[in-house]
This record gives C-alpha cells, sequence and structure tokens, in this order.
C-alpha cells in the first residue's frame, strides 16, 4: 500500500480511519527505512509482523515473484511444494553468483539485499561483542570446519610453497579434518598442563617454525573457545609471532562470539601482532539451526578474497536465518542474552564445585576458560575403567545432552594421525572429568535439572561400583579357600 492506494481507500472507508492506518503502516516503513539507512542491527527487536512485512517487500524484488515473469533459464526459482516456498519466504534464488558469494544478483535484488543487511548487521555484533576494529565480514552457508577449509584455500594462492599448518592440539575432529580437507599436512603443537590448565607452547610454536621454514608454513591456526580443561590459546603471542615471521594466523573461534573474554583475545592479538580471519559458528552464537558460519576479519581485500574462492552461488537459509533472530531480539536483547550467559557460568561453576565436594571430587581450576567447566572423576575412574563412560550413557538416557565424559588413555585416530588420551587435548591428562558449559541460551532450570541428574548417577554408579568390588572380593575369598582344600 503506497500513498496512492491510500488515497484510493478512502472512497471505501471513512477517510478518517484509512489515514489511522496508514499512519500504522508508517510506523512498520520507518523501521525498515532506519535498518536501510544506518545498515546495524536496532537496539530494540520487532515484532513478527514487521519482519514478515520486510521479508515479503524483500521477496516481491526477487525475478521469480513478479507477476507476469517468464522465465526460459535452467535456474529461474521454481519451487515445486508450496510448503517449501512459504518456509522460505518465496526468497529462492540463494545469493551470490558464480564467482563470489557477496555479489549481487541482477534478477534477485530482494534476496541481495538481504545477503548485504545480514553482513551489515553481523559485522555489527561482532563490534558490539568486543572486537571493535573488525572491518569485514560475511555469513557463509557452511559449519565452522569447512568454513576453516575456505579460508586455507584461500591462502594456498598467497603462500603456493607452503605445506604445513602449525596447529596448538585441541581434540575436535572437524577443525583437524578442515586443514586435511584443504591439502595441507598439520603439525601438532601439544599443550603444556600449568596448574590443572592446558595452555599453548609457545616456544615450541616458534622452534617448529624455525625448523620448517617459515616459507613452508601456510598459516597458524589458533584456537579460543574450546573444552576445559583445555583454555583458549595465547593469541597476543601467537599474533606477535605471526607478525614476526610474515605467516598468515587463522582463529577457530567455533563459538567465541558469546564470550567477550575470547572476543577480547581476538582484538588484543589483532593489535598487537597478526590476525588474518577469525571463523565463528552461527548456530553456537546466535541460536539458529546448524549449516552457517562467519568469515570475519581485519582487511577487507582478505576477505573479498575468502569470499571470491567460494564456487557457485549459496543457500540463503543461514543468512534469513540469523537476520530474522537479529531483527527479534534486537541490540539490546542479543547483550542481554550475553548477560544472563555470563551469569549462569559462575552459578553453574559455584554449584558443580559443591556437587564435585560432595563427592570427593573437585571443580579443576580453569579461569582462562570462560565457557566449559571440567568435574574430575577420579573415583569413578579408580573403582572401574568403564565407570566414565557409563557414566556418560546415564547421563544421556536421562536426556541430558552437551556433556562430555573422558577417560583416561583413550586413543583415536583421524586421517592416519593417532591421538593418545583423545578428547582430552593432551597425551596423559592426569585424571578422567566431565565437561560441562554454559552456553548462550542456558537457563537456571538447565544448570538445576542437570546438577540433580547428576548427582543421581554419581550416586548410583557408587553403589554399583561398590557391589561390583564385593564380589569380585568373594570370588577371590572363594578361590582361595578352594586352593587350600585342594
Amino acid at each position: 500500500m503506497n500513498a496512492e492506494n491510500f488515497v484510493a481507500s478512502e472512497r471505501l472507508v471513512t477517510a478518517a480511519y484509512v489515514r489511522q492506518g496508514a499512519q500504522g503502516r508508517r510506523a512498520h516503513e520507518l523501521r525498515l527505512r532506519a535498518l536501510l539507512e544506518q545498515g546495524k542491527c536496532p537496539e530494540d527487536g520487532w515484532d513478527e509482523s514487521t519482519i514478515e512485512l520486510f521479508l515479503h517487500e524483500l521477496a516481491i524484488m526477487d525475478s521469480n515473484n513478479f507477476l507476469g515473469n517468464c522465465g526460459v533459464g535452467e535456474r529461474e526459482g521454481r519451487v515445486a511444494s508450496g510448503l517449501v516456498a512459504r518456509r522460505h519466504f518465496r526468497l529462492i534464488h540463494g545469493i551470490g553468483r558464480s564467482g563470489d558469494i557477496s555479489a549481487v544478483q541482477p534478477k534477485a535484488a530482494g534476496s541481495s539485499l538481504l545477503n548485504k543487511l545480514t553482513n551489515a548487521l553481523v559485522l555489527d555484533i561482532i563490534k558490539l561483542a568486543g572486537v571493535r576494529t573488525v572491518t569485514s565480514c560475511f555469513v557463509v552457508p557452511m559449519a565452522t570446519g569447512m568454513s576453516l577449509t575456505l579460508c586455507f584455500l584461500t591462502l594456498r594462492h598467497k603462500r603456493p610453497k607452503a605445506k604445513y599448518i602449525i596447529w596448538p592440539r585441541i581434540d575436535q575432529k572437524s577443525c583437524f579434518k578442515s586443514m586435511i580437507t584443504a591439502g595441507f599436512e598439520p603439525v601438532v603443537i601439544e599443550n603444556v598442563l600449568e596448574g590443572d590448565e592446558l595452555r599453548t607452547d609457545i616456544e615450541a610454536v616458534e622452534a617448529k617454525i624455525k625448523a620448517l621454514g617459515a616459507e613452508n608454513i601456510l598459516c597458524v591456526h589458533s584456537t579460543t573457545s574450546c573444552f576445559a580443561p583445555r583454555v583458549p590459546d595465547r593469541l597476543e603471542e601467537l599474533a606477535v609471532i605471526c607478525a614476526n615471521y610474515d605467516i598468515p594466523h587463522i582463529v577457530n573461534n567455533a563459538y567465541g562470539v558469546q564470550s567477550s573474554k575470547c572476543m577480547h583475545l581476538i582484538q588484543q592479538g589483532a593489535r598487537v601482532g597478526r590476525i588474518d580471519a577469525f571463523v565463528q559458528s552461527l548456530d553456537k552464537n546466535f541460536m539458529v539451526p546448524v549449516g552457517g558460519a562467519i568469515i570475519a576479519g581485519f582487511n577487507e581485500s582478505f576477505i573479498q578474497e575468502i569470499s571470491k574462492m567460494y564456487p557457485g552461488r549459496a543457500s540463503a537459509t543461514p543468512s534469513l536465518d540469523v537476520l530474522i533472530t537479529l531483527l527479534s531480539l534486537g541490540a539490546s536483547g542479543y547483550k542481554q542474552l550475553l548477560k544472563e550467559r555470563k551469569e549462569m557460568f559462575s552459578y553453574l561453576s559455584s554449584e558443580l564445585k559443591k556437587l564435585a565436594g560432595n563427592h570427593n571430587e573437585r571443580l579443576l581450576d580453569t579461569p582462562h576458560n570462560p565457557i566449559s567447566l571440567a568435574m574430575s572423576l577420579k573415583n569413578l575412574d579408580a573403582n572401574n575403567d568403564a565407570a566414565v563412560t557409563q557414566l556418560g550413557s546415564m547421563l544421556f538416557t536421562r536426556q541430558v545432552s552437551g556433556a562430555r565424559v573422558v577417560p583416561c588413555g583413550s586413543v583415536q585416530t583421524v586421517n592416519n594421525y593417532t591421538f593418545k588420551g583423545f578428547m582430552s587435548h593432551a597425551n596423559d591428562y592426569p585424571c578422567a572429568y566431565l565437561n560441562a558449559a554454559s552456553a548462550i541460551g542456558i537457563k537456571k532450570q538447565d544448570v538445576d535439572v542437570f546438577l540433580k541428574r547428576l548427582d543421581k548417577c554419581l550416586k548410583t554408579s557408587r553403589k554399583e561400583g561398590k557391589k561390583e568390588n564385593t564380589v569380585n572380593e568373594t570370588s577371590n575369598s572363594g578361590t582361595g579357600a578352594e586352593q587350600l582344600e585342594e
């Protein structure tokens, strides 16, 4: 409805009522105008009717929704199912063009505008979260691992002789396989144990660079967010080393946007040294379905190079999901979620420490990890080797998801590379342990229910352990009596 249509409506409905309706419509349009002019996340979240109106306006700018459109190409935005069309708000053309995921599509102005706005809003949120000097970013419809691969493939053209990637160890398969998939050889740097924490061995990183030769190294691949007792890498020191040896630096910031500490590390690393790009997951940081990531950096031309490396057009679904989410939350809503997550981390930490004490265990001291916690399982491990993994099964069957139990001595081979002590980020971490994390969106009820169920499972495991010990002792004494009789 434009001004002319409202005037025409006055022939059918009382003019005063039409003008009131026009004013209501204008309130929505003022929000849309502010978004388009400022390119920033609105401070306060929008209601669903405004968001739906906006998405409808974008959709009718795409050629597949033109009245009387005649498409004779091989890809004309045709959708067989009406349900599928509605699921995507009739934004069917996707984003980008064959040569650049960030390029504008001539026959999809609405989808192109959605893509540009989403990237602008995400950039605004990254700055709000703590990386204030970031200059460019884009949403890519791949999860974190493949997005890291895209970064490595882009660097290949800049450093054609390079074959190695320096990687401080973190036991997570996708980030390891991201390097293998890109065709490079990961050089694993074992962590050093400082108290309970596993930290970056800076001396080993520099020694390996000298041994291999800087020109043969594609990049340093570091990590922020991770499972305790592993803590974020020493990003500042790594960034300085990368600057000194002129080696690119890619940061896996998978779920670090929600942590002010992780974002501060990236900001400081870029300030004192070199960080070329940092990659973060959409679902882990913005509570949207799995399948998207953000690639961001401090050099706009390099981020554009990465976007041009993506072959072909791309799905607009991750961009659409995060755009809707940010418009619904607004900047204030997202900041509130970050605040609540931090408060829940403190609550989970204090309550898990009490529970650990009740079971003669302890909360591992990992002050440098702002998201994940670890509780020792020494007594459980001492009773029975299988008791640790059994605890994980018990929690899962009781509908506790996300908790990880890590036994000692697990061995795992990933792409012909064998990791000793896999999942613990070290060859021989001193004890088995359980992980729990305070991630964005967690509620007090989640923590309380988890602690209650964990307490019951630990008590059950302890009882079963005592029964097994009693059976073994009886069996052993019986065998001894038989031997005496003989």
